[in-house]
């Protein structure tokens, strides 16, 4: 009896487990496809992903080239690099030094710790470039058990998790270096989390949308998940709860971060009609008027999300009605000022003013989308889902072409030969808020030490006024006291010849020699 007794748990847990297997080779088996379509969407860039970030393809002339994702990198990799000298993981002790103590740095959450590993592994760049890849699977991994989670056959959940995972806005912001594309897999993970009714889950994954500092997002991600709980049957009370600390997240990034920045107190509508979209955007597969204009949706992905809504709205009305409002709304934001009223709505919504570029919501009709695609396949055969999925595929990805080669520069001599405690000036200098600044934050992953210079929309005042004083350097213009050692990045002022010769001048003549020379990068010292 005993042994019979035995034999009978053994049998049960074998038959518990066997789901169990199931269930991860299941998820496995979409983690591959949807790396297989991050690669197709960076090739053929992936090609020298060793050496090169994928990015824009900016030009570097002969250093690393500028853009977000040297910014993002140099985000992500430091909470790694202070647990290894001990210091506090959630601050930047390097950038916009003196000027300003070290800031907490948002941006690296939930990420940073994630990226360590990858950086020790490949380097910065290889970390970077597998670390998109990476969140791109996972976007489309989440978005797969979210749908799943609504009872949805397998397949046409695998094939709304490669809508998600290609949507070409979120390979445009990856692409640009933006941490939205990554941080947009947080949206289906919170509403996976609100189907199995585990509230610490969805509020955890909803509050590290304005944690990481993509206050944007936020504004829309709040309501559009609070109303979709509702919409689920949750208690009004427990679907609000959901939304209390996100809300309490992102008055912290405010406090700590945006107020008593240069961001703060409110953009200028000059530069939202400068990234506003307009509605052929919504159709083309070219990049006509800036990286952060391109909203281009697919042309058969709108088509079956329509057929999908169908679907729904006969079935399970409140979620057609969620899922439509969730595409349609982002859509005409998008839109900022070709939408009629609404310069009144960012004048007079509270934290939309703080906004400059309308796409930002995007993310959510992306996802939204996709689940109204599956929903469109969800009784069809399993080789009319085999054929959406290439179908969806070529939809998505030919002519699209957003990730390039860019130049990385690893290992440079010059920056090698600072001084790690003493504050270097970079040359030329740029304002907080413009993106060539992001390669001085790159530079500093090769050889830590606090600078002068950054790149962040929400800097301290106090850091802008300082750079503001040193700019007239940038072209021999007369300063008071600098520092004991200078960094003239020669790249940058690759159409500025002639400045460049008479700030040399101007070094000499203040006893600075040069120490240290790597290409377009010359390091000088005081005599």
């Amino acid at each position: 009896m005993a042994v019979r007794g035995l034999e009978g748990a053994r049998l049960r847990r074998a038959a518990h487990s066997r789901p169990l297997l199931v269930r991860i080779a299941l998820v496995l088996l979409a983690l591959a496809l949807y790396l297989g379509a991050a690669a197709i969407s960076a090739w053929p860039a992936l090609r020298d992903a060793d050496e090169s970030f994928l990015a824009e393809g900016l030009a570097g002339y002969g250093e690393a080239a500028p853009g977000d994702h040297l910014q993002a990198a140099y985000q992500l990799w430091l909470p790694g690099h202070q647990l290894e000298r001990g210091a506090a993981p959630w601050l930047d002790p390097y950038s916009f030094r003196p000027a300003a103590e070290p800031r907490p740095n948002f941006a690296a959450w939930p990420f940073g710790l994630a990226f360590w590993p990858l950086e020790r592994l490949f380097g910065l760049v290889g970390g970077w470039n597998a670390f998109l890849l990476l969140s791109s699977a996972a976007a489309g991994v989440l978005t797969f058990l979210w749908l799943e989670s609504l009872g949805l056959p397998r397949p046409a959940a695998l094939l709304g998790g490669l809508v998600f995972a290609l949507a070409p806005y979120r390979a445009a912001q990856a692409s640009a270096g933006h941490l939205l594309a990554p941080l947009s897999m947080l949206l289906p993970l919170a509403l996976w989390a609100v189907e199995r009714r585990r509230l610490l889950a969805a509020a955890a994954a909803l509050a590290s949308i304005p944690l990481s500092g993509q206050v944007h997002l936020a504004l829309g991600a709040i309501p559009f998940v609070v109303v979709y709980a509702a919409c689920r049957q949750w208690r009004p009370l427990r679907a609000v709860l959901l939304g209390v600390p996100a809300l309490a997240a992102g008055l912290l990034v405010y406090a700590l971060s945006i107020r008593g920045s240069i961001g703060a107190g409110g953009r200028s509508f000059d530069q939202v009609e400068r990234y506003s979209a307009e509605l052929t955007d919504f159709l083309s597969r070219d990049i006509r008027h800036g990286i952060e204009s391109f909203v281009f949706l697919g042309w058969l992905t709108p088509l079956l999300a329509t057929a999908g809504l169908t679907v729904v709205l006969r079935e399970r009305p409140r979620l057609a009605v969620v899922l439509g409002a969730g595409t349609l709304a982002p859509i005409l934001l998008a839109l900022g000022a070709n939408l009629p009223l609404y310069e009144l709505l960012w004048r007079n919504l509270p934290g939309l003013r703080e906004t400059r570029v309308p796409e930002r919501f995007l993310p959510i009709a992306c996802l939204c989308l996709a689940g109204l695609v599956a929903f469109a396949l969800a009784r069809a055969p399993g080789a009319a889902s085999l054929a959406g999925l290439a179908l969806v595929a070529i939809d998505l990805r030919v002519g699209v072409d957003l990730f390039h080669p860019t130049s990385a520069d690893p290992a440079n001599r010059a920056y090698a030969a600072r001084t790690i405690d003493t504050p270097l000036l970079e040359l030329p200098v740029f304002l907080p808020d413009r993106q060539e600044a992001s390669v001085y934050g790159y530079y500093v992953t090769q050889a830590p030490g606090p600078r002068f210079s950054g790149y962040s929309t929400v800097a301290p005042r106090e850091a802008d006024q300082a750079l503001r004083a040193l700019g007239p350097l940038t072209c021999g213009g007369r300063v008071g006291e600098l520092p004991e050692a200078i960094i003239v990045h020669r790249g940058l002022y690759h159409d500025r010849t002639r400045c460049l010769a008479t700030l040399l001048d101007t070094l000499d003549g203040r006893g600075y020699v040069e120490a240290e020379r790597d290409g377009k990068l010359t390091l000088y010292r005081r005599e």
